[in-house]
């Protein structure tokens, strides 16, 4: 089952929650994953003759024997979350009475606690942006001099707004100009599930973008091949004075991370798990975390409590009346 069939691509009722899917904005790795499993799922149903809408208990669990025959845990997790997403769908649209895997048992995975960058390895990556400034040779070309500083104070700006604001890289690499207002120290962007949220940017942030804005951006913008075509709208741009997307932020983001000498497995969306984690750490509430990383429920930012526990400790030796030190005895 590694490819979706013609039956099942063709499916109506698959393709009615595909494109839910894509109407909630989801990513099209998230509906090319989503397809394909519940594409096999429905599949092997039809093979087997059960109407995908009334699976007995006994095709349900022969399923999941399908589904970990050769599977990595974390594999059979990512299937089987995408099969109840279209169950449930189908619940909600009336094409189906409920659930059929809400009273199956499925493996879950223990839930692991978020890489966290200390506050001097953020420093690090920022460092490796001034050490590239410094490398520049008083007898550079002037053009690449200029596109090695344009690109110098971009890569800055990105660190600075990415940790500031705790930022998905999807969602830097679609902020646009008019989504930023830096005498306020904003930038709205644009969530999951098209939900718009407005993330603050303090001194640094805010005076990284200046510099960039003022003679980074126009530097790359000017490399434009196409100047008949309007000039793009996101903040950040590549090389080629093209909008920065995912894959490039994803590249330079990384770049930063292996010369500063950060530990394998740093990734960009640590920076937001950074972000989230210092600012607890800093005392801030719980609920206020939540609102600027756009969660919608609390428990998903509930996880940061446990990244740092000394946090915790001092939580409780200031509240709990018998966690002093000199409390009577």
């Amino acid at each position: 089952m590694s490819a979706v069939s013609v039956a099942s691509a063709t499916d109506p009722d698959l393709a009615r929650f595909l494109r839910s899917l894509a109407a909630r904005d989801t990513s099209p790795h998230t509906q090319r994953a989503y397809q394909t499993a519940v594409g096999d799922y429905l599949d092997w149903l039809a093979v087997r003759g059960t109407d995908w809408r009334t699976p007995t208990r006994a095709d349900l669990r022969a399923y999941l024997g399908v589904l970990g025959d050769g599977r990595a845990r974390s594999t059979v997790a990512q299937r089987l979350a995408a099969i109840r997403s279209f169950h449930r769908w189908a619940t909600r649209n009336g094409l189906a009475a409920g659930d059929p895997w809400g009273s199956i048992a499925t493996p879950r995975l223990p839930r692991r606690l978020p890489r966290v960058l200390e506050v001097e390895q953020v420093a690090a990556m920022l460092a490796v942006v001034d050490s590239d400034l410094d490398e520049i040779a008083p007898d550079a070309d002037p053009e690449r001099a200029a596109l090695h500083v344009a690109l110098a104070l971009r890569d800055r700006a990105l660190v600075e707004t990415a940790y500031a604001a705790g930022l998905r890289i999807s969602e830097l690499a679609a902020a646009d100009l008019a989504s930023l207002d830096l005498r306020r120290g904003e930038i709205r962007v644009i969530g999951k599930g098209r939900k718009q949220r407005i993330g603050l940017l303090g001194r640094p942030a805010r005076a990284a973008l200046t510099a960039y804005l003022e003679d980074g951006r126009p530097v790359l913008l000017d490399r434009r091949h196409d100047t008949d075509d309007a000039p793009p709208v996101e903040i950040f741009l590549n090389h080629l004075g093209g909008p920065l997307g995912v894959r490039g932020l994803r590249y330079r983001l990384d770049r930063l991370c292996t010369r500063a000498g950060l530990p394998a497995g740093v990734s960009p969306h640590t920076l937001r798990h950074s972000f989230a984690t210092h600012l607890l750490d800093g005392g801030a509430d719980l609920r206020v975390v939540q609102e600027l990383l756009g969660h919608e429920n609390l428990a998903t930012t509930q996880i940061y409590t446990h990244v740092s526990p000394g946090r915790l400790q001092a939580a409780y030796r200031e509240a709990h009346p018998r966690a002093r030190r000199d409390t009577a005895s």
